[in-house]
């Protein structure tokens, strides 16, 4: 298995800082169960801001005719957990996490969370250790790649704003979503909601949440919509 140090050579990262990148890998789980040590939890904190300054800047820099609502539409998809999480896979961030024996055992090293949190410890570590010049290049490198993706694909709309602009433009109307049922237990419902253009209903969706049911219900009646004269 590579070391810190290697993995570090991989990235075309020189440092003597070892013991600061090994932080970065460190979840709190492991220093309370080890009873010593320092625990990410402070590099994440400052790489969260770092993050948000250069992908800012980035966005301002790059795309001079988006709007505010644009940009902080699509920096939100990118620094979201699971687009930090994909990036922290691709580089095997996981190899690296120091965590307890329970967390082990529950793959702690391959969940969402912890992966995104140990994103921002590491850009943390990074910019402690190099500046912010080095921490763009990193972000250049590893994760704006995604946020391009994200602006061609135009993913980082959500469909129930895909939805509206397209009702908005076609018919004039703002949609509006009704509750269809609630079914299940209160630890594991499922919600049916409609999307209602005026009293037409165009698709009903279903989800864990309301939130993810109305937007469920906007991704189908998107489609239904861009379907039409079609």
């Amino acid at each position: 298995m590579k070391t810190i140090a290697d993995f570090l050579t991989s990235l075309q990262i020189e440092t003597d800082a070892i013991d600061l990148y090994s932080m970065a890998f460190t979840h709190k789980s492991y220093t309370n169960e080890q009873e010593t040590g320092q625990s990410n939890e402070r590099l994440e904190f400052l790489g969260d801001a770092v993050l948000e300054f250069l992908i800012t800047d980035y966005l301002y820099t790059k795309y001079t005719d988006s709007s505010e609502g644009e940009m902080t539409a699509l920096r939100s998809a990118t620094v979201r957990k699971e687009a930090l999480a994909s990036v922290a896979k691709s580089l095997h961030f996981g190899d690296f996490l120091k965590l307890s024996k329970g967390e082990k055992k529950g793959k702690g090293f391959q969940k969402d969370y912890l992966l995104a949190n140990t994103f921002e410890a590491f850009l943390g570590a990074l910019y402690l250790d190099q500046g912010l010049k080095a921490s763009a290049i990193f972000l250049k490198k590893n994760l704006f790649p995604l946020l391009e993706k994200f602006k061609k694909e135009q993913s980082y709309i959500g469909p129930k704003t895909r939805f509206q602009e397209l009702a908005q433009a076609k018919h004039s109307i703002t949609p509006r979503y009704i509750l269809i049922s609630d079914e299940g237990p209160d630890h594991s419902k499922v919600f049916t909601m409609a999307a209602m253009l005026g009293e037409k209903c165009i698709a009903e969706g279903k989800g864990n949440s309301k939130q993810k049911a109305e937007s469920d219900a906007a991704e189908k009646a998107y489609q239904v919509l861009l379907q039409e004269n079609n």
